[in-house]
């Protein structure tokens, strides 16, 4: 990525290779930007073209290790480029990991939003696809947990601990 401190100019705006605005700061485990020069973790690729069961497993992975907005950006990628059928699934499960990533960061109100609204989209999806179990996710329960956990943040008003309330993506199966 281009644009670190060193190649920027006053006021200049990040730019990936393409010319594309892409924020260059590094980013703390909650997806949160650092200053320029700060160790960060390392961010997921944008763009990359998964296999379903590869983006579910890769989120599960993001998920566990407390990672969610990581998880998001894997799930953002498959609604991008999935069949259009299949948007409303993904777009979903990635309103799910930025619902976790805000209630982690202690955003009440935003991470309760962000979790009921992609509870909705995955039942919303499942109704009209009569899919509940697609690439062995096991959306029934995921809208399960983000209900629970929305009530939850709602109740605590503090920020969570994100890889000890990540969701089972396919159920027990992990």
């Amino acid at each position: 990525m281009t644009g670190t401190s060193e190649t920027r100019g006053p006021g200049a705006r990040d730019r990936d290779a393409e010319g594309r605005a892409r924020n260059a700061r590094p980013r703390d485990g909650l997806g949160r930007p650092l200053p320029y020069g700060a160790d960060g973790v390392e961010r997921q690729p944008e763009g990359l073209l998964r296999a379903p069961g590869e983006t579910v497993t890769e989120a599960q992975a993001l998920l566990d290790a407390g990672r969610p907005f990581h998880a998001h950006e894997v799930f953002e990628d498959a609604w991008k480029s999935g069949p259009e059928d299949e948007r409303g699934l993904w777009r979903g499960l990635a309103q799910l990991a930025v619902g976790l990533t805000h209630a982690a960061r202690g955003n009440v109100t935003g991470g309760a939003r962000l979790l009921r609204r992609g509870a909705g989209a995955v039942e919303e999806w499942t109704a009209e696809t009569g899919r509940p179990r697609p690439y062995e996710l096991d959306l029934t329960e995921v809208a399960r947990w983000a209900r629970e956990l929305a009530t939850l943040v709602e109740r605590g008003g503090g920020p969570v601990d994100a890889a000890r309330e990540a969701p089972r993506l396919r159920g027990g199966t992990g």
